[in-house]
């Protein structure tokens, strides 16, 4: 046969794949949820896609390439319309195919989940599907960036794949969970439903998503956004032509005494007020997100003071860890904003907490990236050694009246002024005037950048500026690091 008179035949057969089954494609749409092919099309410049093996649809999964902001990009989607976009053999020959393109010219790879899970017909054979396809996840981490979209069901091996990419981000439709309901009901003695325990909310108080967000289309726009924060692999760099003036001032920190919301200054120190917050709802005490300054991407761990006093949490502690990792491999420099009190008072048996102390400090310490600490209040403890010491940063700056100590004002006076506290004929008074003492004489910031320990006390309204020149300094960095396959963190 000639081609001319295949052509028809071709053209017929990718047609009633685009078309897929009416009934099974309404019944998506009528769940709010858009179908694989629309939701890449969304996701991509417009005409971009190109799809890979499009004409084995009975896989259950879109697979191909194509460019956001004209980066090139590549992607999979399962198909919830075909047999459930349940993973089988097939299924996860395209999506490696993908993989491994991604590793070959250095693009990031985005997951779009949507399964009932493994396909059950092909029994072990689906269940090394699962496994070949998390394997080269974990091969992939550090090198290209990986997002998952979470837009639908996403149960049992398939949410471990999920939760081994960079970033995870829902919609109300997701579910992201290793046993379901009736499971989970049977367990707990109590009737619950897939939101409640594998669910958006559910998800990020649980720290397994980064966002949650109302619509597939939210979605898909939240992972264009942090894509273009993002440099193509490991040896990409993430800088854009400035779109602010790097020596803007931050006049109205000068007037004040105290942050109360970390997250407004790091809206004004990024360019044009723009950044993208991670896991919100997720230790809340420990703030993570990504911007821009002077075109730089830069992530930044704070304190969040409005929370338990910004102190250290388990899980907040975890979670900076994580992303300052993430940021290493990417080469993206790490602002720590620090105004703690130390570790976090807990029921949690001690050495949970030192364990998660150290992971942070390991993570830091460990990175060989541009590090800059800022400390706008107090540095206490393990707040300071994690966060803003010499080993966890390169460059360490200090707003006016910060405190740096190993512990708090109140306990170092009860500890070391004992003395001067008897026969006080006011002992309240007494006690506040030696703890305003310490922190004015013993702890305050100058004295720490006296000995070394702060490289200088800034004010706060040339808090961007010298930011972004500590930042520029560092850009060359070379760390020169002991022969070794890799640290152990204490996990």
């Amino acid at each position: 046969m000639s081609v001319e008179r295949n052509l028809p035949i071709v053209r017929e057969r990718k047609l009633a794949i685009l078309k897929g089954d009416p009934e099974l494609c309404a019944k998506q749409k009528k769940e709010g949820k858009l179908l694989a092919r629309e939701r890449v099309a969304l996701l991509l410049d417009a005409a971009s896609f190109v799809e890979m093996d499009s004409l084995n649809a009975d896989a259950g999964v879109v697979t191909g390439y194509g460019l956001i902001d004209g980066n090139p990009v590549y992607v999979y989607a399962q198909d919830f319309t075909v047999k459930g976009g349940s993973v089988g053999a097939a299924h996860a020959k395209k999506v490696l195919k993908v993989m491994d393109m991604a590793e070959k010219t250095g693009a990031p790879v985005i997951a779009i989940l949507d399964t009932a899970g493994a396909r059950l017909e092909e029994g072990i054979e689906a269940m090394n599907a699962y496994a070949l396809m998390a394997g080269r996840v974990s091969a992939l981490s550090g090198v290209v960036p990986q997002i998952s979209l979470v837009l639908g069901q996403c149960g049992g091996i398939a949410s471990a794949i999920a939760g081994m990419s960079d970033f995870v981000i829902m919609s109300k439709n997701g579910s992201l969970f290793v046993n379901g309901p009736q499971v989970v009901s049977a367990v707990a003695g109590k009737q619950l439903d897939l939101e409640a325990i594998g669910g958006g909310a559910a998800s990020i108080r649980s720290g397994m998503a980064q966002m949650s967000v109302e619509t597939d289309e939210d979605a898909i726009g939240m992972a264009r956004k942090i894509v273009g924060l993002l440099p193509s692999n490991n040896l990409d760099e993430a800088i854009v032509a400035p779109t602010d003036d790097l020596n803007r001032e931050i006049a109205e920190f000068n007037a004040i005494d105290k942050i109360e919301d970390v997250r407004a200054l790091i809206a004004r120190l990024v360019d044009a007020g723009d950044y993208v917050e991670l896991a919100e709802e997720f230790a809340p005490s420990m703030v993570t997100a990504i911007g821009r300054m002077d075109g730089q991407t830069v992530g930044f761990i704070a304190n969040q003071p409005s929370k338990d006093e910004g102190r250290l949490s388990v899980y907040g502690c975890k979670k900076a860890a994580r992303f300052v990792s993430f940021c290493d491999c990417f080469s993206i420099p790490v602002i720590s904003i620090v105004d703690s009190t130390g570790m976090k008072i807990s029921s949690a048996p001690q050495g949970e907490l030192s364990r998660a102390g150290a992971q942070l400090m390991f993570a830091l310490s460990e990175a060989s990236i541009p590090r800059v600490a800022l400390i706008t209040g107090q540095a206490i403890g393990m707040s300071y050694a994690a966060m803003a010491s010499r080993v966890a940063s390169d460059v360490v700056y200090a707003w006016p009246g910060s405190v740096i100590s190993p512990v708090t004002a109140e306990i170092a006076v009860q500890l070391n002024k004992a003395d001067q506290l008897k026969g006080a004929e006011d002992p309240f008074a007494k006690r506040a005037e030696l703890e305003k003492d310490y922190m004015e004489n013993e702890a305050d910031c100058v004295n720490a950048a006296k000995l070394g320990y702060v490289d200088d006390v800034i004010e706060p309204a040339m808090t961007r500026q010298m930011l972004i020149s500590a930042l520029e300094m560092l850009s060359g960095k070379r760390d020169q690091k002991p022969a070794k396959k890799h640290g152990n963190m204490p996990l």
